[in-house]
Formats: C-alpha cells, sequence, structure tokens
C-alpha cells in the first residue's frame, strides 16, 4: 500500500487493481486502518468510488466532518478526478467531449448508453485528450466531468472503443483493465489548501506499450478542465 500523504484529516494512496475501494472486509478502509496502525473502529471514510479492476489515486477522509467536506466537494464537481485509458482502435480526434444518456443494468452489472433521457438514464460527460497511439490502440487522458457507474468503459465502448483488457464491454482480449486513476485536485477539508496528486499507472502490460514522453505530457497539462 503506497501512502502518497496523510495527515490527521486525510490519507492520499493508491488503491491496488482488484480491491473494492469501499467499506467492506478486504477493501481498502480496511487495509488503510491496517497501513496507519488503527484499530478495527479507525475512522476512514470512503469519500469517491473507483471501480474494483482499477488502480490509482484515492482520498480517503479520517474524520466524519472531513469526510462531510469532501463529499460536498466531489457533489459540487470540485474535485477533480483525471484518468488514463488504454482504447482498443484509434480515438477520433486529437480531443473531444463525449456526452451520454446512461442507464444501468444492475442483474448484469452493466451500464450503456441509450437514446435520451428516461428515469432510469443519466447524463454523463467526460473529455478527453489524446496522448499516443500505438499497436492499434490509443491512449488518453480523460476528465470525468460527472461520475456515474463504469461512465468511462461505457461511454468509450458505445463508439466501439472499448478499454483494453475489458470484456465486459466488448474488448477482444480479456485481463487488466487498461484505466488508471492518475490525477486528484481537491481542496484540503480542514485548511482549503488546494492538494494536487499525479501518479503514472505501473510500467508493465499495455502501459508499456507507450513512450514515458505521453505520460509526462499528462503529468504537464494545465489544471483545466477542457483537457
Amino acid at each position: 500500500m503506497e501512502l502518497l500523504y496523510q495527515d490527521r484529516r486525510i490519507v492520499v494512496c493508491l488503491k491496488p487493481a482488484g480491491v473494492c475501494s469501499t467499506d467492506e472486509p478486504g477493501g481498502m478502509p480496511e487495509l488503510l486502518r491496517a497501513a496507519l496502525g488503527l484499530g478495527s473502529d479507525g475512522c476512514v471514510r470512503s469519500v469517491h468510488r473507483l471501480d474494483r479492476p482499477v488502480g490509482g489515486l484515492m482520498v480517503y477522509a479520517r474524520s466524519r466532518a472531513a469526510a462531510s467536506v469532501l463529499s460536498g466537494q466531489v457533489r459540487a464537481g470540485q474535485m477533480e478526478k483525471q484518468y488514463l485509458a488504454v482504447l482498443e482502435g484509434e480515438a477520433p480526434a486529437e480531443a473531444g467531449e463525449l456526452r451520454d444518456w446512461l442507464a444501468r443494468d444492475t442483474a448484469a452489472r452493466r451500464t450503456f448508453a441509450v437514446p435520451g433521457p428516461s428515469k432510469q438514464a443519466r447524463q454523463a460527460v467526460l473529455r478527453y485528450r489524446l496522448l499516443a497511439r500505438a499497436g492499434g490502440r490509443s491512449l488518453v487522458l480523460v476528465t470525468l466531468l460527472t461520475g456515474r457507474t463504469h461512465q468511462i468503459r461505457a461511454q468509450f465502448s458505445s463508439r466501439g472503443l472499448p478499454l483494453a483488457g475489458d470484456r465486459k464491454y466488448g474488448a477482444p482480449e480479456g485481463g487488466s483493465i487498461a484505466l488508471w486513476s492518475c490525477r486528484l485536485r481537491f481542496f484540503h477539508p480542514e485548511t482549503n489548501v488546494p492538494m494536487d496528486f499525479f501518479r503514472r499507472p505501473p510500467g508493465e502490460g499495455v502501459w508499456a506499450s507507450f513512450p514515458a514522453e505521453a505520460f509526462a505530457r499528462a503529468e504537464q497539462l494545465p489544471p483545466d478542465a477542457e483537457c
């Protein structure tokens, strides 16, 4: 467990792929309590989620008040979350915005795009920037403007660009899903100081197909929702 930052109010860490982000047996809060030397009743609270197969940056609250403030930032769109993703195929443009109405099939645990609004559908918006192409795949930096379940996976898949390794959403081969939470920007819940964290994905698997310069470019892009 890599801890990037901790104080009495928050802890910023890298969630390993395959671990649940919420508070259940074996989930991140339990692992963080152990890493921080806390007892089983130590205060570590989830304020946002990351799909179980996806790894990368997350922030957890270490008090009820901090959780309330951070959750408020999530609802207000003040917590900026960016992801790196590898698409099967070539992105249609150097940069773009994807807008869809997404519905959820709870039985299949799958999200899909629908033609328009309905009681079951919610609007989903993301922006992306192409960083590199290699071997018929595209490395993109994604900025989420809404936070729907499986949003990135469903929106790109609906355009014939499933994420590498994501068989659930149409990738030709299964494996580790090529999606990584690379950046978090938020305000410290106690001091209101801007916090900015960036971490590259592991240099293995499909990520190793792309040059280091592409990941450096992602890190150096200005803090702009236009990506």
